[in-house]
C-alpha cells in the first residue's frame, strides 16, 4: 500500500492550490482526479481565458447558511495573493468590467502554474483514477484508486458540486460527506439561466438574442448587468447572478434601461412629435423588436399624440417594472456553480477541517459557499485550498 501524508482528491482549482501548498510546507502529496486532464474547469472558464479572481472579492460577495464563514479564508489569501502569482510566472491580465480579471492569451497558462507549484513541491498526481473504496480507521484514511490501495492521515475532499456534468462533476463530495455523518445543504443549481411557462416562453420567442441592460432584483439579490433573451428562457449575466437568489414561486423584477426613465422619454417623444407611435420612440432607447414587443403587450398602436401621459406612464412601467415567474432554470447541465453542499457548521473556517472527523477537509465548491458571477468562485477555490494547504 502506497503511504502519503495527504491525500487530495479532486485536480480542480481548490485541489490543485491545495496541493501546490501542502507539497511545497514538505509534505508527500498524492493528488488524485478521474478525469484525464487536470483543471478542466478552469481550462473553459472566461470563454478560455479564466476569469481567475476579481479584486474587490470580499465575503459579501458569497452566499453560505453562514454568512460569516468564508471570512478567514478570504482574509488570509486575497485576490492580491493570486495577482501576484500569476504575476511572478509572467502571466499577462486584463480587467474587464466590475473588477474581473481574465488572462490575455489562455486559461491553460493558469493551470500550467498551478501544475508548476505542484511540481515544485513535490505532488504526485494520478489522472483518470477513481476512488472505488474509502475506509477510516485509527488515525488513516485508506482509499482504492481504481483497484490500488493508498492511505494517509489526512483526507481533502475538492471533487466540486454537480454542475457541468460533462466535465464529470458528480456529487462524491456529498457522498463522503454524509458517510461520515456530516450534514449536506440540499445542493442546487446556482448561476444559471431561467425557464419560463410555455405561454411566456412562446410570447417571448421573437425576441431571443436580444441583449439588454437591466436591473434585476430577488429576494436579497439585486443585479445590474446585461439580460439576454434565449431560445429556452432568460439568461445573461443578471438573470445567473440573481438566480442564485431565487427558489421556485419567487418573482423576479426586472427594470430594462435602469439608467433612464423611460417615461420622460415618451412624453419628450409626445411633444416633440406626437404622430410618431410608442414603438418607434421606444426604440430611441431600446431595441427595435423589444420595443415593438412593450407597445403590442399594452396595447398601444395609435399616435402618441392620442395617447394621455397617463397611459405612456404605464407603458413606461410595464417595461421598467417588469415582473415574471421563472417555470425553473436549465439545471446543473448549464449552471456554472453549485448552491449548497458541506454544512460550513461542520468545518473549521480556519482549516477547512472537518470538526467531528480529524484529518478530513473540504474544500472549493463542495462547501456551502458560493460566490458571484465574476471570479469570485474561482477567489474562494483558492482561499479555501490555501487555509487547507497550509494547515495539513
Amino acid at each position: 500500500m502506497s503511504e502519503f501524508d495527504v491525500i487530495i482528491v479532486g485536480a480542480g482549482a481548490a485541489g490543485l492550490m491545495c496541493a501546490a501548498r501542502a507539497g511545497r510546507r514538505g509534505r508527500k502529496v498524492l493528488l488524485v482526479d478521474h478525469a484525464k486532464k487536470p483543471g478542466e474547469k478552469i481550462r473553459i472558464s472566461g470563454g478560455g481565458r479564466c476569469n481567475f479572481t476579481n479584486i474587490g472579492a470580499g465575503p459579501q460577495n458569497f452566499l453560505s447558511e453562514n454568512r460569516h464563514f468564508a471570512k478567514s479564508a478570504l482574509a488570509r489569501f486575497t485576490p492580491a495573493d493570486f495577482i501576484a502569482m500569476v504575476d511572478r510566472y509572467g502571466i499577462a491580465w486584463h480587467e474587464k468590467t466590475l473588477g474581473q480579471l481574465f488572462c490575455d492569451g489562455s486559461a491553460k497558462e493558469i493551470i500550467a502554474m498551478l501544475l508548476a507549484e505542484c511540481e515544485a513541491g513535490n505532488v504526485e498526481i494520478r489522472l483518470e483514477t477513481p476512488v472505488t473504496a474509502l475506509e477510516h480507521s485509527a488515525d488513516r484514511f485508506r482509499l482504492s484508486l481504481d483497484g490500488m490501495p493508498a492511505s494517509a492521515r489526512t483526507l481533502v475532499i475538492a471533487t466540486g458540486g454537480k454542475s457541468i456534468p460533462k466535465m464529470g462533476a458528480t456529487g462524491f463530495a456529498y457522498e463522503v460527506a454524509e458517510r461520515f455523518g456530516i450534514r449536506v445543504i440540499e445542493p442546487r443549481p446556482g448561476l444559471v439561466p431561467f425557464t419560463l411557462d410555455p405561454g411566456l416562453q412562446s410570447e417571448l420567442q421573437p425576441l431571443a438574442g436580444i441583449g439588454v441592460p437591466v436591473e434585476v432584483s430577488c429576494g436579497k439579490g439585486q443585479f445590474n448587468e446585461a439580460m439576454l433573451f434565449t431560445h429556452r428562457g432568460l439568461s445573461g449575466p443578471a438573470v445567473l447572478q440573481v438566480s442564485s437568489y431565487w427558489s421556485p414561486g419567487d418573482t423576479v423584477m426586472v427594470k430594462i434601461r435602469p439608467d433612464i426613465e423611460l417615461a420622460d422619454v415618451l412624453t419628450a417623444a409626445k411633444r416633440e412629435n406626437g404622430r410618431q407611435g410608442a414603438a418607434s420612440a421606444l426604440a430611441t432607447q431600446l431595441p427595435k423588436r423589444l420595443a415593438q414587443y412593450f407597445a403590442d403587450r399594452a396595447g398601444m398602436t395609435g399616435h402618441l399624440a392620442d395617447l394621455s401621459d397617463k397611459a405612456l406612464a404605464r407603458l413606461a412601467d410595464s417595461i421598467q417594472d417588469w415582473r415574471f415567474k421563472p417555470a425553473g432554470t436549465e439545471g446543473y447541465r448549464t449552471a456554472e456553480v453549485t448552491l449548497g453542499g458541506i454544512d460550513t457548521k461542520a468545518l473549521s473556517s480556519r482549516t477547512m477541517e472537518a470538526r467531528a472527523v480529524p484529518g478530513l477537509y473540504f474544500i472549493g465548491e463542495c462547501v456551502d459557499v458560493t460566490g458571484w458571477l465574476g471570479g469570485y468562485n474561482f477567489q474562494w477555490a483558492w482561499a479555501s485550498g490555501v487555509a487547507a494547504g497550509d494547515a495539513i
